[in-house]
C-alpha cells in the first residue's frame, strides 16, 4: 500500500486536507485515525465532514462520549467513532459497526482499539505533533495517493 507524508503547518492545512479526502471517500470505506491525544484526529474528521456535508459551519462534536454520531450527507452516510474509551473491539458493534460498513464511510478515532476486527482495506491516516502544526502519514489505497 502507498504511505507518504504530509506537514499540516495550521488548522487551514487540515481543513484542506479534510476536503480533498472527503471528495475521494465513498460509501465503505473505512479511514483509521491514529495518534496521540491533542494530535489532531477529530480536527481533521471534523474537516471531512464539514467537507461532505458542503457545511463548513457545521457543528461536529467529538463522540468521546457518545462513541460514534452519523452525519448524512450529499456524499451518502458518514459514521464517526471516537472508541478512545471502548474495552473489547466487539463492543463496536452495539454502536452500529456493521451498519456503517454497509453503506457508509466510517471515520474511526482510536481505530487500534479494534484490534482484529480493523479492516485490511482502509485508509489509515496516522497524526502526530510536529513543531506548532501536525504531520500526517497516510498508508492506503493507490486512489488516495493524490490526496
Amino acid at each position: 500500500m502507498p504511505t507518504f507524508s504530509l506537514p499540516l503547518p495550521d488548522e487551514a492545512a487540515t481543513e484542506r486536507l479534510g476536503a480533498r479526502l472527503a471528495s475521494s471517500l465513498r460509501p465503505r470505506d473505512v479511514v483509521a485515525l491514529e495518534g496521540g491525544l491533542g494530535a489532531g484526529k477529530t480536527t481533521l474528521a471534523r474537516a471531512i465532514l464539514r467537507a461532505a456535508a458542503g457545511e463548513p459551519a457545521l457543528i461536529v462534536p467529538s463522540p468521546t462520549f457518545t462513541l460514534v454520531e452519523v452525519y448524512e450527507t450529499p456524499r451518502g452516510s458518514f459514521w464517526h467513532f471516537d472508541l478512545y474509551r471502548l474495552e473489547q473491539p466487539e463492543q463496536v458493534f452495539e454502536l452500529g459497526w456493521e451498519e456503517a460498513r454497509i453503506d457508509g464511510v466510517a471515520l474511526v478515532e482510536w481505530a487500534e482499539r479494534l484490534g482484529p476486527l480493523l479492516p485490511r482495506e482502509r485508509l489509515t491516516i496516522s497524526l502526530s505533533v510536529e513543531g506548532d502544526g501536525r504531520l500526517a502519514t497516510l498508508e492506503g489505497e493507490s486512489r488516495f495517493g493524490e490526496v
